[in-house]
């Protein structure tokens, strides 16, 4: 009998419906220290100088469960901050040291990850012993930056501020492959660079093969990966440069035998006794100098435990050829054995190894431009040391957001550009009496009520949990490149910010005290003071909550081409669908509502009263179930719901279909996928049943409020 051993769930019988359990992660804290507790909090009560003195402390404390390379757990933990960061794609913000996610499936079984389980089981006793005021997120990036300092370099600076997940993220789509270090044609795009969202090149690999492109020793293809790989992750060739040479200066990789011969499952397939451990490893004593992760073995230099500058000198000065190692991997040997047997062991410095490179390596000094940033950094040490400080200090925040949130004595004072940095208010805030008269003036202006809506939301929407990027604060919607993006309506947009603009002047030239307003608090206003008319014009009396404080930034402080990856490949709350967008709309809604940190609750209630309001891209029909647009009523859910009618496809592409009258055949509607969305799929149709109900309209008007007013205050982390 087949399956007996499987009891079949919904998505077994129906593997094509809707997943939404996505947005199940933002309604459920699954937090074992309870709702109310305070990360920031407690974190602040942490002494840093303690964890790190017993961090210091444990990176010689060779212990002989897992030894020590060279007497020193710096590489090691070096490169478990490294993999935990370097998840983080520019693509969605998914990824990166947040959430302490290394320690959960699926990254803590990936490939690249092998014997990263061990590192975390050394660092337990410190986590147990500060518990919840450092969180594994945390530590795991405080460690590489102590195992930085321990072995001679001065790190950039430290923030401490990622709160626990306790739950893998589901949200992360890591590739379209089922099998681990594979690359299939699925992963690029026709030109060859990365489909969205992903940023690494081989499925279960941080960034891209070693070996080189599918496991040739292929200079020329490395390079380009790497170029893609870390572009993928907003660092220049420089920033990539100095990583690589940086990180590589310490330590070494282990490839003493063949992994497919001698290495056992990983954490997430290990039996029960390991207690999560994986990798278990056949070869010798498993351990020390028969270590096997990677495949590739030996070290890059022959002090693998301090700063200096061997590893740019070795790369340079040598000529490089590829040989296969002891594991069976590619990797490359100086032409002459200059380096062999020159490195110490990793136990008995009296035992010898050869220097060694990787196909990755041997690619920066192919590369013209790699190969120039290095000759740069070979002859300006100090510039090398001050790029790899500052590309690490980015690499180890960049999925932090801004400055706001970064916490503890080592923030460093300068805020730099990816932190999209704001000015601070040098005025005095809007009171409550100004705050009545501005959105009067609002009211009372040329602009709609879907024009003042669909531009608050426009604003606002670009905010991603993931990264804590975007938002309504700075009014970047002002700038480019959000200006121009099609989804913003560019000439529609120009006529809605000019009036802004000139409200904005008029109110704050006709000051006589401190008092001014924002164009990013204005614009917010605006949706406010919309919502508010919409719903009393429906018989509610609401009031939508306004927190002033937001600034305006300036083009100087906005990164073009940084903020060029918040573009929205498909917006279903304005029912807007680009021309590149590859999957189903209905899927970039979801994958967007996640981003906006929504439930599936809060997911639905903003479609039907934005759609209620007319708030649709080209001021299109499409979802305007309603003869009276612009009010705040619940006519989307019960057009929707009502039996009286029929939807057919009136497009091939099935994007558009027709709302007819089953007795007249009249078509009355007009909907996209993402309208019918909440009709077909279950889970979905159950909520808009709530909200569709007689007697729940007034539910309905106030949850739209309560979400809308967060959705609003999303990236104001100063309230926090």
């Amino acid at each position: 009998m087949e399956n007996e051993d499987h009891n079949f769930g919904t998505s077994d019988w129906w593997p094509n419906q809707l997943d939404l359990e996505i947005l199940d992660q933002n309604s459920q804290q699954v937090d074992p220290y309870g709702e109310d507790f305070d990360y920031a909090e407690a974190f602040e009560d942490l002494d840093l100088a303690a964890v790190k003195d017993d961090l210091e402390e444990m990176m010689t404390d060779s212990k002989d469960w897992w030894p020590a390379d060279y007497g020193h757990y710096g590489p090691l933990f070096i490169r478990m901050a490294w993999h935990s960061a370097g998840t983080y794609r520019t693509f969605d913000g998914r990824g990166g040291a947040a959430g302490g996610r290394q320690r959960l499936p699926p990254v803590d079984s990936w490939p690249d990850n092998v014997n990263l389980d061990k590192a975390r089981r050394l660092l337990w006793p410190i986590k147990q012993k500060y518990g919840r005021k450092l969180s594994w997120g945390d530590l795991i990036i405080l460690a590489g930056n102590v195992a930085l300092e321990s072995m001679g370099f001065k790190t950039y600076g430290f923030a401490g501020g990622r709160k626990d997940d306790y739950t893998p993220d589901e949200a992360v789509d890591w590739g379209p492959e089922d099998e681990w270090e594979t690359t299939s044609g699925d992963r690029f795009d026709a030109d060859g660079s990365l489909k969205w969202p992903l940023g690494n090149t081989v499925m279960g690999l941080i960034y891209v093969n070693p070996e080189g492109p599918n496991g040739e020793p292929d200079l020329e293809g490395s390079a380009k990966n790497i170029r893609e790989s870390f572009g993928k992750m907003a660092m220049n060739d420089k920033e990539t440069v100095a990583l690589i040479a940086g990180g590589h200066t310490f330590g070494k990789v282990h490839g003493a035998d063949d992994p497919e011969e001698n290495v056992g499952a990983e954490p997430a397939a290990a039996p029960i006794e390991k207690q999560g451990l994986g990798w278990e490893n056949e070869f010798g004593e498993g351990k020390g100098p028969d270590t096997i992760t990677s495949g590739i073995e030996g070290p890059w230099n022959t002090t693998p435990t301090q700063w200096d500058m061997s590893y740019v000198d070795n790369l340079l000065e040598y000529e490089w050829e590829p040989e296969k190692g002891p594991g069976g991997a590619w990797q490359w040997t100086t032409k002459s054995g200059e380096l062999n047997e020159s490195a110490p062991g990793v136990q008995d410095p009296t035992d010898t190894e050869d220097v060694m490179m990787l196909t990755t390596d041997v690619a920066l000094k192919d590369d013209p431009d790699y190969r120039e940033v290095l000759e740069t950094f070979q002859e300006n040490p100090r510039e090398f040391q001050q790029s790899f400080s500052k590309a690490w200090y980015k690499l180890i925040h960049r999925d932090m957001g801004p400055s706001e949130r970064f916490l503890g004595p080592e923030v460093p004072e300068e805020t730099m550009i990816w932190q999209d940095p704001l000015p601070d208010a040098d005025y005095d805030l809007v009171d409550d009496e100004a705050v009545a008269a501005l959105k009067s003036e609002l009211l009372e202006s040329e602009l709609s009520i879907p024009q003042l809506v669909k531009t608050a939301w426009a604003s606002a929407s670009t905010y991603r949990d993931s990264d804590k990027r975007g938002g309504a604060n700075g009014a970047r919607i002002r700038l480019e490149p959000q200006r121009s993006w099609e989804v913003n309506e560019p000439e529609q947009l120009e006529a809605a910010l000019s009036t802004y603009e000139d409200i904005q002047a008029e109110f704050n030239d006709a000051r006589s005290d401190d008092m001014r307003v924002s164009l990013a608090d204005l614009i917010v206003l605006g949706g406010n003071a919309a919502i508010e008319q919409a719903a009393a014009d429906a018989g509610y009396d609401v009031d939508v909550p306004f927190e002033p404080g937001r600034t305006d930034a300036t083009p100087e402080q906005t990164d073009v081409e940084s903020f060029e990856a918040l573009k929205p490949k498909a917006d279903g709350f304005r029912n807007y669908l680009g021309d590149d967008a590859e999957r189903e709309p209905e899927e970039l809604l979801v994958d967007k509502a996640e981003l906006l940190n929504l439930t599936a609750d809060d997911m639905t209630v903003l479609v039907g009263g934005l759609r209620a309001l007319g708030v649709t891209h080209g001021d299109s029909e499409l979802g305007i179930f309603t003869d009276q647009p612009g009010t705040l009523t619940n006519d989307f859910f019960t057009t929707l719901l009502d039996m009286d009618y029929e939807w057919e496809a009136a497009s091939e592409d099935r994007e558009v279909f027709e709302l007819r009258d089953r007795e007249t055949g009249d078509v009355e509607w007009t909907g996209s996928r993402v309208d019918l969305l909440f009709g077909s799929n279950t889970r979905l149709r159950a909520i808009a049943e709530v909200y569709g109900s007689d007697a729940d309209e007034e539910l309905f008007v106030q949850d739209f409020v309560d979400t809308w007013s967060e959705v609003m205050k999303l990236d104001r982390f100063d309230l926090e």
